[in-house]
């Protein structure tokens, strides 16, 4: 398998799926430019008809984006930052979410909303947030987060082909990872979590750019004799329960690693799950290592400070174990 950077495994995905699907528009601010890296080519590939930069209008775009699927298409709006998942909010969550409910089925709304999102690039306080778990309190929209290349590429293309609506959440930090990505048809189902390293002492569920540093921080345990089990969950809607609790059964203690806010963030419903179906599998409380409820900081020292970072994630394994 050839390795590739986690921003050109999402382009090739890309490509490949328009070139599969001619109802595939892509649309957002600076497409045609790729600032970001992962539509680079497809306005010189597709052209204007179906590559098309936009004004800096979130609000105008979720509104586009509703009206185009409902004419046929299968819209890619690509948001940039996950912060002006907020200025666009009106039609996600009073529309999009909740179309195909409000039409008894009749309307689909095949939208893949694109953003970067995290920290770790001192990119400040209104490019930094990480939107997810006020995504996933809509109820009708899929959201998923890639750790590597070529889940990148295979929950996009699954994105892709699906009638729902779904946001797939870049890490901003992890834009140059790179990883091997299969050859040929590769999708990723939604809903079903990878395990990317096995352990016995303790569980530590995350997803997208908190992976890389769960991983990092269950490399310097083993050393120490701490044998962690690292379960990405890939998508949060839907998500795993199963996974969690298979390896909360297994570990008997949990740590969840959320690139998010402490309070109600994605962390806090994880940990429901596993008070709710896995207590009597729990030797210890639940941990959660998230970011503090504050803006993101642009200084690079204060950014690092409210990150879970793998010494952070060390730190709460141990007072776990004891």
């Amino acid at each position: 398998m050839p390795s590739k950077r986690m921003i050109a495994a999402i382009n090739e995905a890309l490509f490949e799926e328009m070139e599969r699907d001619e109802n595939i528009i892509v649309f957002g601010e600076d497409v045609q430019l790729a600032i970001m890296g992962d539509t680079r080519g497809l306005y010189e590939r597709f052209g204007p008809n179906r590559i098309r930069n936009t004004p800096i209008c979130e609000a105008t775009l979720t509104g586009m984006a509703l009206g185009a699927t409902a004419a046929g298409y299968h819209v890619v709006l690509h948001m940039m930052f996950a912060n002006f998942v907020y200025t666009g909010f009106d039609a996600i969550a009073n529309q999009i979410s909740k179309m195909r409910l409000m039409t008894g089925g009749q309307l689909k709304i095949p939208v893949t909303f694109l953003a970067c999102y995290g920290g770790g690039g001192s990119n400040a306080a209104q490019h930094s947030d990480s939107a997810h778990p006020a995504l996933m309190n809509l109820g009708g929209i899929n959201v998923v987060m890639p750790s590597t290349p070529a889940d990148a590429k295979g929950l996009l293309k699954t994105a892709l082909r699906s009638p729902n609506p779904c946001f797939f959440l870049e890490a901003a930090a992890r834009g140059g990872q790179m990883g091997e990505v299969p050859d040929g048809e590769h999708l990723v189902p939604f809903g079903k979590a990878a395990l990317a390293r096995e352990g016995s002492d303790v569980t530590l569920v995350t997803m997208g750019s908190a992976t890389k540093w769960c991983l990092d921080a269950a490399t310097s345990l083993g050393k120490a004799g701490i044998e962690a089990e690292v379960v990405d969950l890939r998508s949060l809607v839907p998500i795993d329960e199963e996974a969690i609790l298979k390896s909360i059964a297994k570990t008997g203690r949990l740590v969840v690693v959320d690139e998010s806010r402490d309070c109600c963030g994605a962390g806090s419903h994880i940990a429901a799950i596993a008070a709710d179906k896995g207590f009597f599998s729990l030797k210890a409380p639940v941990k959660r290592v998230n970011i503090p409820d504050v803006a993101i900081p642009y200084a690079p020292a204060a950014e690092l400070a409210v990150l879970p970072t793998p010494g952070r994630i060390e730190a709460a394994v141990r007072q776990l174990v004891g």
